[in-house]
Formats: structure tokens, C-alpha cells, sequence
């Protein structure tokens, strides 16, 4: 039943994103199935850092989309990095409370997206988080084992993973 609620949620939210479009500097890049979706983000106007730059935001759906939150990255390969961010590690993984503690099933891809947007417009200076490099060569391949320390300025990771307990 729980993969046929995700499904169905996903198949909505694409046909609304399709009759309806996604916001100024969203764009859905590939929607091959179910379980993947990739959006490009654009932060828009003359004052942002990020000016001319592009990224690539993956979400990965499991089973229990929309009562689990999706595994959101931004993509680190030869065509796309990561912006330098300091919620934003170089990897992709992303420390932000909407991605934990705060998500809530009534939120969905184009919600994710204009936070991500948001959170890039609002940076003032590019940098990678405190401890990039160390977490980087520990972090688990999804984000979501990470445990995260949420602060409006800092990101940072709590010692251990989920499960580690």
C-alpha cells in the first residue's frame, strides 16, 4: 500500500508540474521514474553570489514518500558541482531542517526546490561548512544516515550516524 501511496503522490505532483509549470529559476531535468527526479536551480537576480550558475538538485523517493522524506542531493559529477554553501557539503549532502526534523508530509519536489533556491539567494558568502573535508570522508552514501545538527548559521554533524547507538 505504502508504495502505491508514493507513486500515486509523485504521478500528481509531476502532472501539476506539467500543466502548471515549476517557479522562475526551477526547472524539472529528468523524471524517468518514480524513484528519481533531478531539477536544475537558478538563483535569479543581479544580487546573488550565484549569478550565472546552475545547479543540479537529485531526489531519490522511497516506499514511503510522502511520510519520509526524500533523499535530496545536489549532484557532484563532471557536468555539475554542488554551490559553495555553508549548509552545502562537497559531496551534495545538504544540512537543512526541511531535508529532517522539519519535514512534513504536505511538502513535495517544487517545495524542496524553492527552499534550496532560497537558501542559495540568501547566502552571502561561498564557502563549504566547518569539518567539509572530514565529513566527506565518513559520510554514509545517503545524507538521511547522517545525524545533523541544525542552526540557523552553521551546519554542522552530531559525532555518529543514526543506527550507530
Amino acid at each position: 500500500m505504502a508504495a502505491g501511496l508514493s507513486t500515486k503522490r509523485l504521478m500528481k505532483e509531476l502532472a501539476d508540474i506539467n500543466t502548471k509549470g515549476t517557479p522562475p529559476g526551477i526547472v524539472l531535468h529528468s523524471a524517468d521514474s518514480m524513484q528519481e527526479w533531478i531539477f536544475l536551480i537558478s538563483v535569479l537576480g543581479e544580487e546573488t553570489i550565484y549569478r550565472g550558475e546552475t545547479f543540479a538538485l537529485r531526489m531519490k523517493f522511497g516506499n514511503r514518500y510522502p511520510i519520509e522524506v526524500p533523499e535530496v542531493t545536489f549532484l557532484a559529477n563532471a557536468e555539475y558541482q554542488p554551490p559553495l554553501h555553508p549548509h552545502v557539503y562537497s559531496n551534495g549532502h545538504i544540512c537543512a531542517s526541511i531535508l529532517g526534523n522539519e519535514w512534513s508530509p504536505v511538502l513535495n519536489a517544487v517545495a524542496i526546490c524553492i527552499t534550496m533556491q532560497s537558501m542559495l539567494a540568501s547566502n552571502t558568502k561561498k564557502e563549504r561548512p566547518e569539518g567539509n573535508d572530514r565529513y566527506v570522508r565518513t559520510a554514509p552514501s545517503n545524507p538521511k544516515l547522517t545525524r545533523w545538527h541544525y542552526d540557523d548559521d552553521v551546519s554542522s554533524v552530531e559525532p555518529g550516524r543514526k543506527g550507530d547507538e
